[in-house]
This record gives C-alpha cells, structure tokens and sequence, in this order.
C-alpha cells in the first residue's frame, strides 16, 4: 500500500525520526559513574550490564541563559544601599509599608528601614518580600506581573546573597 505524502505525514515521520538520530556526535563512552562522563553527559543504564555516557537533555542552562550576555561576568549582589532600598522607596513605602501604614493595615513591619527588632525591617522580613514581589507575583498591588522585572531580579538576586547591606560590609 502506498501512502500519499502530505504535510502531516512528513512532520510526522520528521519527528519520529528523531527518535533513531544520535544527538551524540562521537561514539558512545562506556562508564561506571557520571564521574566518567564529560559534564555535559550522563552514566546511563542502556541495556542490563552496559552503561553509557548519554547527552543531558535538555542541556543544563547557561549563565547567560538567565539574562547577562556571556562575557559580562558575574553579576554583581545587589545590596540594600545600592539597589534594595530605592526599589523598596518606589514601589513600597509611600503609603503602605513606611513611617505611614494605613494604605497596607500592616504596622509591625516597615520596609524603609534595613533593620530594625520592632517593626521589623526588610531584612526580617526579606523572605516575605521575595515570596510575595517574585514568586507570587502580587505585590506592589495593581503591577500587572510582567512588570518590574528588573526590580524582581534585584529582590531575588539579594535574598539569595542573604540580603546584604552595603557594599562596604558595613552595619546598618
């Protein structure tokens, strides 16, 4: 029986190819352990007793891959003084989490300080920034949530750095 060749049937025998091609480009390493294998490869199980380096699919992100072109370096850690607290004076503080709390009902916290035991500061509660202004995506209220992405980044950058003052290291 012949099959007429239409579109659909091409793609479909395109991608079922790719089932048989090799995405590794040199002969197969035999292996014991991922300790074996080029960083970009895996030890494998492919047939009882055989182990072999196989491709990492998908491929571990780049550096760059998460915005910083690949010959900027490291990115620097953002800090309160530098990047936080103007973030923080924008988007936070002007009627909801400053000297002025009426506009968020929440006075045990201010965000227009770094530190502080009571209210506590950003630093207390640095965590529950990153919860709500980056991985929920809800605050400030009404931002719609592709918004301030830079100002995000800098929040989860510092948090992940453990929320840092200066750069000079010094103390609030």
């Amino acid at each position: 029986m012949r099959l007429p060749l239409t579109p659909g049937l091409l793609v479909c025998a395109v991608a079922a190819s790719g089932c048989f091609i090799s995405e590794n480009p040199v002969p197969p390493q035999v292996c014991a352990q991922d300790a074996d294998c080029p960083s970009t490869h895996r030890c494998v199980t492919v047939s009882e007793g055989e182990r072999l380096c196989e491709v990492l699919y998908p491929p571990a992100p780049l550096d760059f891959d998460a915005g910083s072109p690949p010959d900027a370096g490291p990115a620097r850690t953002p800090t309160w003084c530098n990047d936080i607290q103007p973030v923080m004076a924008a988007n936070c503080v002007s009627a909801c989490h400053g000297a002025t709390t009426t506009g968020s009902g929440h006075p045990e916290f201010r965000l227009d300080v770094y530190s502080s035991a009571s209210p506590k500061g950003a630093l207390e509660m640095a965590e529950l920034i990153k919860l709500r202004a980056v991985d929920q995506l809800n605050m400030p209220p009404g931002a719609p949530p592709t918004s301030l992405a830079r100002e995000r980044d800098l929040i989860k950058r510092w948090v992940a750095a453990g929320s840092p003052f200066c750069d000079d290291a010094g103390t609030p």
